[in-house]
């Protein structure tokens, strides 16, 4: 009972802190759509700034010239093919790269001996870009869609692990010496302890993870891509066709924005019960 009591006061003790901190910082009240917000606002910036001339057409096409081009590739062009095409390499790479560095990161975090065999070439291959390897996964799968897929997975790999990994390690210690006071055995400490608790450290990982699958994926689709927006932008700067460019570069950004905030709007619901300062 004095174990339980002395495991729970912190966890009040946390709570009042964070309602003072965001007290302190400000109204604690959400507001709705508050992700939006940005994006519009550089918008807004982006469309004063080439209705006044500020900024050029040499440099950057005017938001209104890029939806005629964006209509002009849906319509005459095969834009929402290449855009399926990049969301399966992206899903499927990515998908890889979750999967195989969660299930990694679990067997290191909870074993010395899977440690000491996964996190070494694990933390040699996070100091090597993956980008850098390209040319000897070319040489291993060719020039395909195999290599693109690996390339995505690996390069997503990594956080996923590191963050895994440290959440999996970084669980108090004053859990563990409840759960012995209790009787509670190994396997139920795991599912009802230490994954919930490296939750916040998976889904943290999660977004970098998505960030650096969208920035593999610009990279492969320039390697002989048939389909796909790196395959459109390869084409349009033959042409010379910025406003074409840009419109690949909105869909990459719109991407990876929509797949950020569906992770951040997960993890909000997942992780109601935590308080931070975003609740």
């Amino acid at each position: 009972m004095t174990a339980a009591l002395h495991a729970t006061t912190p966890k009040s003790d946390d709570k009042t802190d964070a309602r003072v901190v965001r007290r302190r910082l400000g109204p604690g009240r959400r507001i709705r759509f508050a992700f939006w917000i940005g994006p519009l606002l550089a918008l807004a910036v982006w469309s004063v700034g080439s209705a006044t001339g500020v900024i050029k057409p040499a440099i950057l096409s005017a938001p209104w010239d890029v939806a005629v081009a964006f209509e002009d590739q849906w319509s005459n062009h095969d834009l929402p093919g290449n855009i399926l095409s990049s969301l399966e390499r992206a899903v499927i790479g990515l998908t890889l790269g979750v999967v195989t560095g969660a299930v990694l990161a679990v067997i290191s975090g909870l074993s010395r001996a899977g440690e000491s065999v996964i996190d070494g070439p694990i933390q040699i291959k996070r100091s090597v870009p993956t980008l850098a390897i390209i040319p000897l996964f070319i040489a291993w799968f060719g020039i395909g869609q195999e290599m693109k897929i690996v390339t995505i997975a690996l390069i997503s790999l990594v956080p996923i692990y590191i963050h895994t990994h440290n959440g999996l390690r970084g669980i108090d210690g004053k859990y563990a010496e409840l759960a012995e006071t209790i009787g509670i055995s190994r396997g139920d400490f795991i599912r009802h302890v230490v994954l919930p608790g490296a939750l916040p450290g998976f889904l943290l990982g999660m977004r970098f993870a998505v960030t650096s699958a969208l920035l593999g994926l610009v990279v492969v689709e320039q390697y002989n891509a048939v389909a796909g927006i790196g395959h459109m932008i390869t084409l349009a700067e033959q042409y010379g066709q910025t406003d074409v460019i840009v419109v690949g570069l909105v869909i990459y950004g719109v991407f990876g924005y929509c797949a950020d905030s569906a992770v951040r709007l997960t993890a909000r619901k997942v992780l109601a019960w935590r308080q931070t300062l975003e609740g």
